[in-house]
C-alpha cells in the first residue's frame, strides 16, 4: 500500500490508508472498515433513506418526475423518465474548513 499523493485526487485506497496510519488498524482491517461504512451508506439509501453524518455532510434522496424536454442538437422532443436522483449536501462545518474560516467567519 502506498502513501497517498497530496496532489491528486483522494481515492478509496488512500481513504484506507489514512485510517490504516491514524487508527492503528492493520492494513486489513483498515480495508474492512473503509468498505463497511460505504457498503452500509449504500444499503441505507439504497432503501430510500436519507444519510446525515454530523458535521460532514447529507446525502439526500430526492425523487424527480418525468417531463418533456428538448434534444438542442436535433430540436426533437424527447420524454425524460421519473427517476431518483443523489444529492450531497455538505455541512456548514465542512464548508468552513474548505473555505479555511473558523466559526467566527474570520480566515
Amino acid at each position: 500500500m502506498k502513501k497517498p499523493d497530496s496532489k491528486k485526487t483522494v481515492v478509496k485506497s488512500d481513504l484506507v490508508y489514512r485510517v490504516y496510519e491514524r487508527v492503528g488498524f492493520t492494513r486489513q482491517e483498515a480495508v474492512d472498515a473503509v468498505e463497511a461504512l460505504f457498503n452500509e451508506i449504500k444499503s441505507v439509501l439504497a432503501r430510500g433513506e436519507d444519510v446525515r453524518l454530523s458535521n460532514f455532510a447529507s446525502f439526500i434522496l430526492k425523487d424527480k418526475k418525468a417531463r418533456k424536454a428538448r434534444n438542442p442538437k436535433t430540436g426533437e422532443l424527447i420524454r425524460i423518465r421519473a427517476r431518483r436522483v443523489l444529492t450531497f449536501k455538505p455541512s456548514k462545518i465542512l464548508l468552513d474548513s474548505t473555505n479555511g474560516t473558523d466559526d467566527s467567519g474570520n480566515s
